[in-house]
């Protein structure tokens, strides 16, 4: 991919996570303010590794929760791990195809089965709740 194809993939990505990100209820920008929200292009390496993915082929991870989910932290188990969301900006963009909706839908579900993870779902949970 050109370097100026790369541009303009990122600024219509960015610009429907923004779109996307703008009609979240208030209580999930509140989330948003503790729990950074990491947009990339694909998975590093290292992510894949930690995460038991082959390298080398595109990845079709869109994203990722990273830290110990809000279910099982306790005062007595502290996480030197920041937490943090990852999203994939080249998986979610070659899965929702060409369609300015159909990648601020996929945005939008990367986004919360993330959240999800976040307070603690599994991906049966959500999975049932149509965000798998």
């Amino acid at each position: 991919m050109t370097p100026s194809r790369r541009r303009a993939n990122r600024s219509r990505f960015d610009r429907l996570l923004q779109r996307v990100l703008d009609g979240l209820p208030p209580e999930i920008h509140e989330l948003l303010e503790s729990v950074p929200l990491i947009v990339e292009d694909e998975p590093s390496a290292s992510v894949r590794r930690e995460m038991g993915l082959p390298g080398g082929e595109p990845s079709d991870l869109c994203g990722a929760h990273w830290g110990m989910p809000l279910s099982a932290q306790s005062v007595a188990e502290l996480t030197t791990e920041p937490e943090r969301i990852l999203l994939f900006r080249g998986p979610i963009t070659r899965m929702a195809g060409e369609s300015d909706d159909e990648l601020a839908r996929q945005i939008l579900v990367t986004l919360l089965h993330e959240i999800g993870h976040h307070f603690g779902m599994t991906e049966e949970d959500l999975e049932d709740l149509g965000y798998g």
